[in-house]
């Protein structure tokens, strides 16, 4: 079996505009962030979603609660009731960098709390793993933020994360068949879990796949 999962960023935040490292503080939306998760989810509310799963930081919760509350009539106070929220899919943990302005950190040198690039990755394992065993068979919209997003991608593809494409605002990402192109979002495939396969082997069995390919759904 597998585990089809919608792999999301959060909505902007006030420090993603302040240029401010948000690591992993709570986070606030801004009211543009608010609208990006909403419009995603007006986008994704005629979708089969079974879970709705996120990272517990503010900034993801609230992106995922405007994204699955369509799926429960508008009600958010359901929604939040509904949402997974895990510590798996919290951002990079930047040590002593938290708070500070990015540009000034261009040169700045690693502090060892800093989590390394290997914690990341089996973090994002360890993710990939509790999804495919709480939600085999079942379609998931999961909203991470944007390096431990990258991380899980590494880690389902075995490729490094520096290859691997930073991800917008209420970005989608989207791996597998694409069957049609008139409802883009109803395409979506994320992620196929197989159990019974190596992440390398589930790697080179993908890149057979005549139609396999990677889009890219922006609603910035």
């Amino acid at each position: 079996m597998a585990c089809k999962l919608l792999l999301i960023r959060h909505g902007e935040t006030v420090d993603n505009v302040n240029r401010i490292m948000q690591g992993q503080t709570p986070g606030k939306l801004t009211e543009n962030g608010i609208n990006q998760a909403r419009n995603l989810g007006a986008e994704l509310s005629q979708k089969h979603i079974d879970a709705f799963v996120s990272s517990d930081l503010q900034r993801a919760v609230d992106t995922c609660v405007e994204v699955a509350a369509p799926h429960f009539q508008g009600d958010r106070h359901t929604a939040l009731a509904n949402i997974f929220q895990t510590p798996l899919l919290r951002e990079r943990d930047w040590g002593s960098f938290t708070g500070r302005y990015i540009p000034d950190l261009k040169d700045a040198k690693w502090t060892p709390d800093i989590e390394t690039t290997d914690a990341m990755r089996q973090r994002a394992n360890a993710f990939l793993q509790l999804m495919r065993q709480r939600y085999d068979g079942k379609t998931v919209a999961a909203v991470g933020h944007g390096i431990i997003n990258k991380a899980i991608q590494s880690v389902f593809f075995g490729k490094p994360m520096q290859d691997i494409e930073p991800m917008k605002n209420v970005e989608v990402r989207v791996f597998g068949g694409v069957k049609k192109n008139d409802d883009a979002i109803s395409d979506i495939i994320v992620f196929l879990l197989f159990s019974s396969l190596s992440l390398y082997n589930l790697y080179c069995l993908l890149r057979t796949i005549r139609h396999f390919h990677c889009l890219k759904i922006d609603t910035t």
